[in-house]
């Protein structure tokens, strides 16, 4: 899959990669490495004016390299921000004499007060859209009764409810934000809405407070409190009261929740509710890289159930979840099943089927766009009809299957090469410039691979016989698609030492002799080389550590 190339990955050259070492490399192996290509691009060995001058510039290049490596200061800083991290502002006041470990506190240091400057233009926007919608008339229908009236021969389906709501931040200091947040609600033709603000403080690091204003037309005047604190590591308590003022009086309210981890996966609640709907709840809630499960238990009036869900997360790249969940209590059970899929970078798409008694049954579609929430909950029949349910289940399914080929696929891979030819335009310069200084460097090895080549003849050793970089189409589905590759075969022998070739867990695009060929999309290496007489052949990721020769890479007689 084609990865996005951040702008510190275009601007900054891999030191680890061009010297060919481990990012955990010692000095002796710096040293070493260093030393190898310095002999390669020295420009006293070099007569020609123009390898001459090719030869000077790489020199100084695996210089510079190895300057910032071999010293523990500037190698701890460009492992953490890269090049760009050695010019930062700020660095000046670092002071030579610090361990690495210091200077990557500085470093943190640093990069807090630049998020407090970014913090003051934020205003976190979050929103959610709620569109009900009463589709009964496509099941529980009077035919017979009504087939004189006119226009009855078509199935009503009406919007009878909707909600909207939104609220924004507005960081005033590291420690205060002020939240200004509204919503407007309608059904049946009835509604109103209201608008509140709070402003949150952060008392210490184990805890904060928010005070909370509010005033609508459907209620009066609100006013609230929430405080959050951290009791111990693994405890934390949150308590929220609120005072209602309406026609009828002061309703206060009081909620508070005890939290405790029970486990790094695993958070058991108590919850206390008391004022208009008093309730007592305790939950456990266990959340893993594949699954979600949550048991709980509520007493209370009116409302008093018990719950049981899971949600399992499939590791794939559109992060695909499936999740079902049974409640039954006072009101009657409920059985509700459903699925979420990513259909983007930023959009999640989501569908579940609630089936209940005395409910009925409903189709609940939900879309997540960044901090946007878009709601549909479609009420289907308030009988539990077979046919309902599995149109509810197998509708989606096939709308979804055909949107994602027809419409979502195309558009995502359209803007995926839109993005791609937009880095290839702003970056062609750079790019022209690496595939020169990559032939260059080549044109300087030619004289050192000979020497290695007849020295590995010699005792029937390594020999790399055809070497290609770039993007290779093994689907025959895509074989339209332009194959990109680049000959590599004298880089890689360049690199052999004693019958041996070893390459580090990084991109082969650093490697001297090497540049990108094809920006933004899924690289490889495939090596034919010769060892002890035989032919063998690899394939290796971009990113993957390759060790020739291997008994694994040899080619059959047959083959």
């Amino acid at each position: 899959m084609a990865t996005a190339l951040s702008e510190e990955e275009l601007d900054n050259e891999d030191y680890y990669s061009l010297l060919n070492v481990r990012r955990e490399a010692t000095c002796e192996e710096l040293k070493s490495a260093y030393r190898r290509l310095c002999m390669l691009y020295h420009p006293d060995k070099h007569r020609d004016p123009e390898l001459k001058l090719q030869a000077e510039r790489l020199f100084n290049l695996v210089h510079q390299a190895y300057e910032v490596l071999s010293d523990p200061q500037t190698r701890a800083i460009y492992d953490i921000y890269g090049k760009r991290g050695l010019e930062m502002e700020g660095w000046e006041v670092v002071e030579r004499r610090r361990t690495p470990a210091e200077i990557r506190e500085e470093f943190e240091r640093l990069q807090r007060e630049r998020e407090e400057r970014r913090l003051q233009q934020r205003t976190n926007p979050k929103g959610t859209i709620s569109v009900g919608v009463d589709a009964t008339d496509l099941f529980d229908r009077y035919e017979e009764d009504y087939e004189d009236v006119s226009g009855s021969g078509f199935p009503q389906i009406e919007i009878n409810k909707m909600h909207i709501s939104q609220s924004i931040e507005a960081p005033l200091t590291a420690t205060d934000t002020a939240i200004l947040s509204g919503n407007l609600s309608t059904q049946n033709g009835n509604g109103g809405g209201s608008i509140n603000f709070a402003l949150r403080r952060v008392t210490s690091a184990k805890g904060w407070g928010e005070l909370e204003f509010g005033a609508g037309d459907l209620q009066g005047p609100l006013f609230g409190l929430k405080l959050f604190r951290n009791l111990t590591p693994r405890c934390f308590v949150t308590t929220n009261c609120a005072l209602q003022f309406s026609a009828r009086g002061i309703r206060p309210g009081l909620t508070t929740v005890l939290a405790r981890n029970l486990d790094k996966n695993t958070v058991g609640y108590l919850q206390w509710r008391w004022g208009i709907q008093s309730a007592m709840n305790t939950s456990i809630v266990r959340d893993t890289k594949t699954s979600h499960f949550t048991v709980a238990l509520q007493l209370g009036i009116p409302h008093s159930f018990a719950m049981i869900s899971y949600q399992h997360k499939f590791q794939d790249e559109d992060q695909t979840r499936v999740k079902g969940s049974l409640k039954a209590g006072f009101f009657g059970t409920v059985v509700e099943y459903g699925a979420e899929r990513k259909i983007s970078r930023h959009s999640v798409l989501g569908a579940a089927v609630s089936v209940g008694v005395p409910q009925g049954v409903s189709l609940k579609v939900k879309l997540n766009r960044a901090s946007q929430t878009y709601f549909f909950p479609i009420h289907l029949t308030d009988q539990l009809l077979p046919s309902a349910v599995f149109y509810a289940t197998v509708g989606p399914l096939v709308v979804y299957f055909a949107m994602h080929r027809l419409i979502i696929k195309p558009y995502l891979r359209a803007q995926k090469e839109k993005e791609l030819e937009k880095q290839r335009e702003s970056t062609a310069t750079d790019m022209l410039q690496k595939k020169q200084e990559a032939e260059a460097a080549v044109r300087l090895m030619q004289e050192s691979v000979r020497r290695i080549i007849e020295a590995e003849e010699s005792r029937m050793g390594l020999i790399i016989l055809n070497a290609w970089y770039g993007k290779f189409v093994k689907d025959k589905s895509r074989k339209n698609e332009k194959v990109k590759v680049i000959d590599v075969t004298v880089p890689l022998q360049c690199l052999v030492k004693d019958s041996k070739l070893i390459l580090t867990e990084a991109s082969k695009a650093g490697l001297p002799g090497f540049y990108d060929p094809c920006m933004g999309e899924e690289k490889n290496l495939k090596v034919l080389y010769q060892f002890r007489g035989v032919l063998h052949q690899v394939m290796a990721l971009d990113n993957e550590a390759l060790r020739i020769p291997k008994q694994s890479h040899r080619i059959d007689a047959d083959g």
